[in-house]
Order: C-alpha cells, then sequence, then structure tokens
C-alpha cells in the first residue's frame, strides 16, 4: 500500500493515484504552468505535486477565508450538508467536524440541532485526541479537495465512523473538462484534488458504504453495520 502521496511505484515508474491508491495517473492537461493528472480507475484529477503551496501558503490563504457562523449567506450555504444528514441521524448522535478551519459555522449548527460535535483541523484545531474516539457522524465541508493525502484521511474517517454512522462530504463535483481552465474550483490555490461523482462512487464501494447524492457538490455515506 503507498501512503496516499503521489508518489512514484518502485521499479515500474508509475504515479499511483492518491485517491484510490488502484490507479495510475496520467497527463490531463497543463494551465498556466499548473499540471493536473487524472486517474484512470476513480477519474480524480490531481494537481501535480510540484505545483502545490507549502504548508505555510496554505495557511496564509486560509487565513483569508471569512467564515463568519453568524452570516446568514454562509449557513444556508452550508445547509446543503446539514440539513439531510440531520434528516439521517437518531437522537442523540455525536459527531466531528473533520476539517473545521478557523470559524466551525457547521458545528455550531449541529450543536443547535441538538448534535454535539468535536473539531479537528491540522492548522487550527489539531488536537489529536479526537482522532482517538469513534463517532455517529463525520462531517467534511469543503475540505477534501485540499487534501494532499485524501487515501490516508479517508481510511482514517472510515476507522472513526461507528457501524452505521454517517459521513457528509461537500465540494463541488467536476463533471466539465472543457471548462476546467477556467473553473473557479480550479483557481483556488489550494485545491489540489478534484472529485467526480464516479470518484465517490469507487471509494463507496471500496469501504462498503452506502452513498447518495442529496443535492448539488454534496454527497452522504454510511458505514454498513458489520464494516
Amino acid at each position: 500500500m503507498y501512503s496516499g502521496s503521489s508518489e512514484l511505484a518502485p521499479g515500474d515508474g508509475v504515479t499511483i493515484c492518491p485517491v484510490c491508491e488502484a490507479g495510475e495517473l496520467s497527463l490531463f492537461r497543463e494551465v498556466r504552468g499548473k499540471i493536473y493528472r487524472r486517474c484512470e480507475c476513480c477519474m480524480a484529477t490531481v494537481m501535480d505535486e510540484a505545483c502545490r503551496l507549502n504548508a505555510d501558503e496554505e495557511l496564509a490563504v486560509y487565513r483569508l477565508h471569512d467564515n463568519d457562523w453568524e452570516d446568514a449567506g454562509y449557513r444556508r450555504f452550508l445547509s446543503k450538508l446539514a440539513t439531510p444528514l440531520m434528516e439521517q441521524l437518531s437522537a442523540g448522535s455525536v459527531g466531528l467536524d473533520y476539517g473545521c478551519g478557523p470559524g466551525p459555522a457547521l458545528a455550531r449548527m449541529f450543536g443547535e440541532a441538538g448534535f454535539p460535535v468535536a473539531l479537528y483541523d491540522p492548522f487550527f484545531y489539531p488536537e489529536l485526541s479526537v482522532l482517538e474516539r469513534c463517532y455517529d457522524f463525520i462531517t467534511c465541508t469543503e475540505v477534501v479537495e485540499h487534501l494532499h493525502k485524501p487515501a490516508e484521511v479517508f481510511a482514517c474517517l472510515n476507522r472513526l465512523l461507528k457501524p452505521g454512522g454517517m459521513l457528509g462530504v461537500m465540494t463541488c463535483f467536476q463533471t466539465d473538462d472543457d471548462r476546467f481552465d477556467n473553473w473557479h474550483y480550479r483557481r483556488d490555490p489550494t485545491h489540489v484534488v478534484f472529485y467526480r461523482e464516479q470518484t465517490f462512487a469507487w471509494l463507496a464501494m471500496k469501504y462498503g458504504w452506502q452513498m447518495s447524492v442529496p443535492c448539488k457538490d454534496v454527497v452522504l455515506f454510511r458505514k454498513l453495520k458489520g464494516q
């Protein structure tokens, strides 16, 4: 198994997909000096490692985000994931907001609805002890596109989910190759992985999750009991 980074496999010179770790990456296109590759297996599109920001540069971009939990527009945006996920939860469910950022508005929304949420973010809430417990649900909102080692993170999320638990992911699905060059999501320098619905279907198959897409750019997974 590979670590999840786009590294060369020993002896064969191929680049392994950091999302599924099953397919090889081939050149997709170069846009303004940045190289993107596509996985033949899960259809993820991945920015070449040499084109990515370092951790300090990433953090500087994240500090520019204005995610005020009291902002009504931002709460409406988050409700795209929160509403369908809450409909699947039992009373007393406890969750984790993975990659919550500096202003954990989504966790606040779930808490107001009676679902307490722990926080984890490698930059802003780096408390590793929260990754030692299991949860009834996990939210991952506008996060997976930033992951340099997504396979490691999805394996971690699967481990943290209780059997029967729910994982909610929100990210802009990559659908139109002709519009990729000027796509606003691609232009964010911290976005290094782009997912299609097929990518999430592959992950659901890998982990034995039930998958649904309740609305645009939102996918819900349920970890089957016994998994």
